[in-house]
């Protein structure tokens, strides 16, 4: 590490070779108690979903056996995986022309619903480039000294991957500006008269940031990535392609109408999907004759309480008070106290998939079930009211 002080001279140390051609995991500390906005703790409540796209604990063991090793195995969100492949032989093209040192990607920043694969893009990134991969996350990274522990550690074109970065306090997400633009951090050593800057010189990284609420983050951050590509919820036909893959790497057969019902019901979600099967997979072991066929897939998503729609239980409780009260509209409120759950979980959690579906809408006066939402729970749409007339003289 060098460092000089706001008046002297930069120095720098010897450049260091590039890093083997593994995949180092920078472990991320635990977050402080309470650290966070109310969406991550809203879904935090309703971890335990099995339609829930937030991980669960043995989600990230199968995560990690079912992570693709190459853009090639990676299923879906062809334009992403595109982009960045073409962004990393552009990459390889540049070393090449200087002289085979390895020229570090722009900073990419992944958007998207929680489980897209967004960590898993992160880490073929990493390997497709040859380069080591630290990852840490937004709440992690408390103080700009945490922020500088991590930095500083980096080798030579490493990838730096930050989950949940809008996450980051805004004090840390300052220091990140200049270490994204010109690999370089400025320390504010003690106070008052005798405060002093010293700056740090980074190697060369590439910032891997991901967030699930691209909104949040600061327009100046934003700005300094040169790579910004949203996931899209994944259409049946790859979620069938996903459950396949699944089912043979764990070893255990799937019948291609099972793997079709699994994808309908799976939400969009790579993670749902490879849940599903893992579930199945214990349906078909014990009540099954080991294979999972549409009639084990029926059986074991009934058990889970996932309908057709890709509904659970209380997906059905928020959309059956709307419908009791003839569709809406209803405060968000009124709803949290009938479904006995929290405004910020029903708003963060529960709604967002229900809204994409068609079936619940917002309104400047509440919330209201569609047609569609009639329908799916067998009550009996009421006739279209009428708005009432304005008073006159008011």
């Amino acid at each position: 590490m060098a460092t000089r002080a706001s008046s002297g001279r930069r120095a720098r140390g010897p450049q260091q070779p590039p890093p083997a051609q593994e995949e180092r995991l920078y472990e991320p500390l635990e977050p402080a108690a309470g650290a966070g906005g109310g969406g991550e703790a809203a879904r935090a409540e309703a971890a335990g979903r099995a339609v829930g796209a937030e991980p669960l604990g043995e989600d990230r063991a199968l995560d990690l056996a079912l992570r693709p090793r190459s853009f090639a195995e990676f299923i879906g969100q062809s334009r992403v995986v595109e982009n960045l492949a073409l962004y990393v032989e552009a990459a390889r093209r540049r070393s090449r022309r200087g002289g085979g040192r390895r020229a570090p990607l722009d900073h990419v920043l992944l958007s998207g619903e929680p489980g897209l694969g967004k960590t898993t893009l992160a880490h073929l990134l990493a390997r497709e480039i040859g380069a080591g991969l630290r990852a840490t996350s937004g709440p992690a990274i408390e103080r700009p000294g945490d922020l500088a522990g991590v930095l500083t550690n980096l080798e030579y074109g490493e990838v730096l991957f930050i989950d949940e970065i809008h996450r980051l306090p805004p004090a840390v997400e300052e220091y990140l500006y200049s270490a994204m633009e010109d690999f370089e951090i400025d320390i504010v050593l003690d106070q008052g008269p005798a405060a002093r800057t010293i700056k740090i010189d980074l190697k060369p990284f590439t910032l891997v940031g991901a967030t699930t609420r691209e909104g949040l983050l600061s327009a100046p951050l934003r700005s300094r990535f040169g790579v910004l590509e949203k996931l899209e919820p994944y259409p049946p036909d790859d979620l069938e392609r996903i459950a396949l893959r699944a089912a043979g790497l764990i070893g255990v057969p799937l019948e291609p109408a099972a793997a079709r019902l699994i994808a309908e019901r799976a939400r969009g979600s790579p993670r749902v999907a490879n849940r599903f099967v893992r579930r199945l997979a214990d349906v078909a072991e014990v009540r099954g004759r080991g294979a999972i066929t549409r009639s084990i897939a029926e059986q074991g998503l009934g058990m889970l309480g996932v309908d057709e729609a890709g509904l659970d239980a209380m997906d059905r409780k928020i959309l059956g008070v709307l419908c009791r009260h003839g569709g809406g509209p209803l405060g968000l409120k009124t709803i949290a106290v009938a479904v006995g759950e929290t405004e910020g979980t029903i708003e963060e959690v529960y709604e967002p998939y229900l809204i994409r579906r068609g079936l619940l809408v917002k309104t400047p006066r509440g919330r209201c079930a569609t047609a569609a939402a009639f329908s799916h729970l067998g009550f009996k749409a009421p006739r279209e009211r009428q708005p009432p007339l304005p008073l006159a003289g008011l």
